[in-house]
Formats: C-alpha cells, sequence, structure tokens
C-alpha cells in the first residue's frame, strides 16, 4: 500500500515537472516577442531608441509592481490556480494588443503588454520556487538550469516565430517611405500573431484545469506570507537581489536591441526579418549554455561556473565596443545558408560577439538565484521574492542602453550598459565563494526569469 502511494505520489511530481517545463517554455516565447515587437513600434510609429524600448519598460516594470500581489495570491489559493490565472493574464494582454493593433495606439499596447508581464509575474512566482522544492535542495542549481535551458528554447522560438510574423511587408525595407497602407499590413501582422498566442494559451489552461488537484497534490504547500521585504535586513538577499537586477538588465537590454544592431549598414547590413531571425541565435547559445551548464554544475562549483560566463560576457562586450568602427572587408558567405545570401562584412565580428553574449548569460539568472537563497540570513520566502522584484532590471536597463546610443549615436557603445553589469555580476560570484551557506528549509515563494 505504501509502495503504491509512493509512486502515485511519485507521477503527480512527474506530471508537475512536466507542466512547469511547459510554463518556462511559455512565458519565454511571450517575452521574446518583445523584440521583434521593438521593430515593429519603432517604424510603425516612428519612435526613438528610447520610446521603442518603453516596450521592455512596459513589460518588466510589472516584476516590481506585480511580485508581491502575486505572492500573496500564492499563498492564498496554491499553485495550481496560479498558474491558471497567470496564464489567463497572459491572454488577457493578447487580446488587448489586438485591440492596440486595430486602434493604432501605442499607449495600448504598452498597456497590453504590462497586463502580459503581470500574468507572467504570476507564473514564475510560482515556477521556479516549485522546480527548487522538487528533489535534493544541493540539486536545486542544477533542477533550476535544466528547466531554464527549455525558457531557452522557448525564447529562442519566440523569436524565430516574431521574425517570420511580425517583421514581414514592405515597411521593413531600407530607405522606404512609409505609408498608411505599410502601416496597416505591419498592425495586421500584430494582431494575427496575438490572436494565435491567445487562443494557444486559452487551450493550454483548460488542460491544466483537467489535472489541476494532481498538481496541486505534488507541490509544496503554501504557507503564510512573508514579505519580500523582510529580506532587506540581509546582506546576500540585498546582494543577490543586485545581481538579478543587473543580469537581467543585461540580458533584455542586449535583447530588444540586437535586432536593430544587427540589421546596420556598418554591421551585417540585412534587413529586418534576417535579422530577427538571426537573434535566434542568441537564444540558441543560451539554451547550450544551460544544457552543458546543468551538467558542469555536477562537477564544478556554482560560484566557480558563475565566474567563468561573467569574464566571458565582460570579453564579449568590450570585442563589440572596440570592434564597431572597423572598415568593411569583402564579403563573406559564413552565414548565408542562414541568411538568403545577404551581403557580409567585417561587421561579422561585432555581430558574432553580441550573440554569443547569449552563451554565457546561459546559467547567470538561475546561479545567482540559487547562491543567494543558499547565502541570504533571511527567511527563504521573503529572499525569493526579493529576487522576483528584482528581474524590474529588465525595465530599467534597456533604457540606459537607449540614452548611451541616443548620446553617442552608436548602438555600439550602448553596450557599455551591459558591460558595468557583468562586471557586478563577476564581483558577486567571486565574493560568494567566501560566504557562508545556510541550509533551506522552507518553501520558497519567490520568482525567476
Amino acid at each position: 500500500m505504501a509502495s503504491s502511494a509512493t509512486a502515485q505520489k511519485g507521477k503527480g511530481v512527474a506530471l508537475a515537472v512536466v507542466y512547469v517545463t511547459c510554463l518556462f517554455f511559455i512565458w519565454a516565447l511571450v517575452t521574446n516577442l518583445l523584440d521583434p515587437l521593438l521593430k515593429t513600434m519603432k517604424t510603425v510609429f516612428t519612435l526613438s531608441p528610447v520610446q521603442a524600448n518603453l516596450t521592455g519598460f512596459a513589460f518588466f516594470i510589472a516584476y516590481g509592481l506585480m511580485s508581491l500581489p502575486s505572492a500573496a495570491f500564492l499563498s492564498k489559493f496554491g499553485y495550481a490556480r496560479s498558474v491558471m490565472v497567470g496564464l489567463g493574464g497572459i491572454v488577457a494582454g493578447c487580446f488587448i494588443a489586438i485591440a492596440a493593433a486595430k486602434l493604432h495606439t501605442y499607449s495600448l499596447v504598452l498597456t497590453a503588454l504590462f497586463v502580459m508581464a503581470s500574468g507572467i509575474t504570476l507564473l514564475q512566482v510560482a515556477a521556479n520556487p516549485l522546480i527548487a522544492s522538487l528533489g535534493k535542495p544541493e540539486d536545486s542549481s542544477f533542477r533550476l538550469n535544466l528547466s531554464q535551458a527549455f525558457n531557452s528554447l522557448g525564447a529562442a522560438c519566440g523569436l524565430w516565430f516574431g521574425a517570420n510574423f511580425l517583421l514581414k511587408g514592405e515597411i521593413f525595407e531600407k530607405d522606404i517611405v512609409v505609408t498608411q497602407a505599410m502601416r496597416e499590413q505591419a498592425l495586421g501582422f500584430v494582431s494575427n500573431v496575438y490572436l494565435a498566442i491567445g487562443v494557444g494559451l486559452a487551450l493550454f489552461i483548460l488542460a491544466i484545469f483537467l489535472v489541476r488537484q494532481r498538481i496541486t497534490d505534488a507541490a509544496p504547500k503554501t504557507g503564510k506570507l512573508v514579505s519580500p521585504f523582510a529580506a532587506l535586513t540581509s546582506k546576500w538577499a540585498n546582494l543577490g537581489a543586485l545581481g538579478i537586477f543587473v543580469y537581467v538588465g543585461a540580458e533584455v537590454a542586449i535583447s530588444l536591441n540586437l535586432l536593430l544592431f544587427l540589421e546596420q549598414t556598418n554591421i551585417l547590413n540585412i534587413s529586418a526579418e534576417q535579422a530577427g531571425k538571426l537573434t535566434t541565435f542568441y537564444m540558441v547559445f543560451a539554451m547550450i549554455g544551460r544544457f552543458g551548464g546543468s551538467a558542469l554544475l555536477k562537477v564544478v562549483k556554482d560560484y566557480v561556473l558563475l565566474t567563468g560566463v561573467a569574464l566571458g560576457a565582460i570579453a564579449l562586450c568590450l570585442v563589440v565596443i572596440v570592434t564597431k568602427d572597423m572598415v568593411p572587408s569583402a564579403h563573406t558567405g559564413v552565414l548565408n545558408l542562414f541568411l538568403a545570401q545577404a551581403p557580409l562584412t567585417s561587421g561579422l565580428i561585432p555581430a558574432g560577439a553580441a550573440l554569443l553574449i547569449g552563451l554565457f548569460n546561459s546559467i547567470m539568472f538561475p546561479t545567482i538565484f540559487t547562491l543567494t537563497l543558499q547565502r541570504s540570513s533571511a527567511p527563504t520566502s521573503a529572499t525569493s521574492g526579493l529576487l522576483c522584484m528584482a528581474i524590474v532590471g529588465g525595465a530599467v536597463l534597456p533604457l540606459v542602453f537607449a540614452s548611451i546610443e541616443q548620446a553617442t549615436g552608436s548602438k555600439a557603445l550602448g553596450f557599455i550598459a551591459p558591460l558595468v553589469c557583468y562586471v557586478y555580476v563577476l564581483w558577486f560570484a567571486l565574493a560568494a565563494k567566501k560566504a557562508p551557506v545556510h541550509e533551506i528549509t522552507e518553501d520558497v515563494v519567490g520568482g525567476g526569469h
């Protein structure tokens, strides 16, 4: 009888892991539509770099504003219901985006992104802690990195999907006079994409509803809500929160502006659609890094691996900044298979460096997350909640990136912002080596990326 109950519980845990992995994929796909969407909004509404990056601000500010309400909801209603409501928020945002496209209103697009991100915040408040708790505490970094690998797969699919369905039409051709008909066509593509996502997620909500009890049985029990602000008394909770803030800010700043960077005449001189497809490799490299990082974390200390990837990201940012003014050389066909015979110049060096940053971003978030939980003297749920709120860095750093670009007239110099962020991640990794480790003894009510 006991063995039968254990087997049944094991199946429930396995089912929970499958659904949580799907959530990692889903929110990554929705989040990474931001990159091609930024290009669409910038073109359709003739926006400045800072105005265009408000798409990222509207999305990621939700993490700062909605993390605490999301944690409160999770504590009261549990994991299964939180997942369904979070997905419902994304669906609602999709239909607001459709209305915004029909009404040609940029401010309503920003509202839609905030609503979507609010739903994703609730999903993340539940998902990362759930993965962290389903197994041995010492393997939490491994499990979180493995789930984040599927997050990277979703991100790559989002970029590819967006490039194929958001960046089509005459409006994205170089040196063309934009007409109202072109704007209508581009916004029609936006409407179609979010309609497809909204309908698909509505069906997924139904699937979760049908198995909600099995997920509830497998999930850790939620308890009394502990405010994330209670973690402010812990030095390491604060250091880790700053680490999450700057890492997410750096990753988002690069991702949002990568398409615009690659399409430049002095870099790859390609169309928006081709550049959008190429940005997929930014997340493919992150996925490779997360799968590889998950394996390496079995034999390499987490703070050692974090040190290595931080150094790699710093080096690549420097390459982008230093090589931005190289004199174009003869065309090369290195990437022609992916770019439909697009002409390439020596801008391939900064372009390649920018894309490869994804490889070194790979294990940063989950490793900073778990290193902080292990070293924070504050309640685990409070620390985790504070880390989730720190994802708001994704709203701030893209604006810093865009401000540097506007001030200097160079997208490459915008990489100074993520460069500084990666220097802090390097310091954090080195400091974590000497910090005492505390046992994680309670359920985590926090967030993730």
